[in-house]
């Protein structure tokens, strides 16, 4: 990575700081690994599972489980008093009320709230805020982060629909912000011989089409129409589902009424999810909503296919085209359209194999060490003398 300016203190705040997190916390790990290489750089987390060298980690207190609102107040208070002094910025990518840099990895809760409506509708959506302690504080949080002078304050966020939702509900925040996709670490194509020793390991069937998924939110993700769209393949056609165990029991029982659940293999969460992309023939992430869908991007650095939502679902299908890197899904809940989609690829070899090129091309457009030369310039940017 260049070294565009002097080195820096920084502290990060992440609450979960682990590889089985989710797709933000895999972009705040690789940012830190990369940085590490230029920065000092201390980690302030309530859950630890990682260790990298120059790294300081510091282990917030869990006092409050429950409700998260509460442990999010909590975090933010402690994390505010640990970093203080001493750090030249602190980079959040937390619900906090400070942090001269702010990553925010998912839409704004008072778009969500407000956008779309008027009248009672509207009126509605504030009297459910201001009746609610939870959305009441994410609210706070939401527009201290969004409220910082531009020049010393930099809002960073993960696709060009995730920073227009954000200008749309915070007008006076569009000075601050900046797009910074994901990045990815390039892996390349998979050869016969890896992907029959990953399925081994996996303990998968060695012979027909591997679908996988992977998301944290199952149901945000679009696993249901996956799995009701899964009868409409060849018997010989399995899915693989990386993510949160504690789901896995309401859609095995999906899967079993759709007498399918022989065909599905739920593995959990993964700290290394490498050998389910070596062991997958594509990826499938009908998605409801994601910013920007970190996922995809991996799984094209492994030369994998990609079915995916429209960008009105998942912010990187606007940077994809369909049916030269990408195969987009106009409904990821349509899933005569979904079953369709994936029985087309997976008849057509020569598509795959197009595809899965052109993945790869698209990735090497986003790999890390360039992403976070680009961060390093924001921090840069935040830390220069004022005139």
């Amino acid at each position: 990575m260049a070294a565009p300016g002097r080195r820096l203190r920084i502290a990060v705040l992440n609450r979960v700081f682990g590889p089985t997190g989710g797709g933000a916390e895999r972009y705040s790990i690789a940012l830190v690994e990369q940085l590490a290489q230029r920065h000092e750089i201390h980690v302030f987390a309530q859950q630890i599972d990682h260790h990298w060298s120059g790294v300081s980690y510091h282990r917030i207190p869990t006092p409050f489980v429950r409700p998260r609102w509460v442990n999010q107040l909590w975090y933010a208070a402690a994390t505010w008093w640990a970093t203080r002094r001493g750090f030249d910025l602190v980079h959040s990518h937390e619900n906090t009320w400070h942090g001269q840099v702010q990553t925010i990895h998912v839409m704004p809760v008072k778009y969500n709230l407000l956008h779309g409506r008027s009248g009672w509708a509207w009126c509605q959506g504030w009297l459910r805020a201001l009746t609610s302690p939870r959305l009441w504080v994410y609210l706070m949080f939401e527009r201290s982060r969004l409220s910082g002078r531009p020049g010393r304050h930099r809002v960073v966020v993960s696709s060009a629909s995730l920073r227009q939702a954000l200008a749309i509900a915070y007008p006076r925040s569009v000075r601050t912000l900046e797009v910074l996709t994901p990045g990815v670490q390039l892996a390349g194509s998979v050869d016969a011989a890896q992907r029959v020793a990953a399925r081994q390991e996996l303990r998968l069937p060695i012979g027909g089409t591997c679908l996988l998924f992977v998301g944290h939110d199952y149901g945000k993700k679009g696993l249901a129409a996956l799995l009701k769209a899964l009868p409409a393949l060849a018997a010989e056609v399995v899915l693989m589902v990386v993510g949160d165990p504690t789901q896995v029991a309401v859609f095995r029982d999906l899967a079993s009424s759709l007498g399918i659940a022989s065909r599905v293999y739920f593995l959990g969460s993964l700290k290394d999810i490498s050998p389910v992309y070596s062991a997958a023939d594509m990826l499938v992430h009908p998605t409801l909503e994601d910013t920007f869908g970190m996922v995809v991007l991996e799984a094209m650095a492994h030369g994998l296919p990609v079915i995916v939502s429209n960008e009105k679902y998942c912010g990187i299908s606007a940077l994809l085209v369909d049916r030269c890197n990408a195969l987009l899904l106009n409904d990821p809940e349509d899933v005569t359209e979904l079953s369709e989609v994936l029985n087309g690829l997976v008849r057509d070899v020569a598509l795959q194999q197009q595809l899965g090129q052109a993945a790869i091309a698209f990735a090497r457009l986003h790999d890390w060490p360039a992403i976070a030369a680009q961060q390093d310039l924001i921090y840069q940017s935040v830390c220069e003398p004022v005139a």
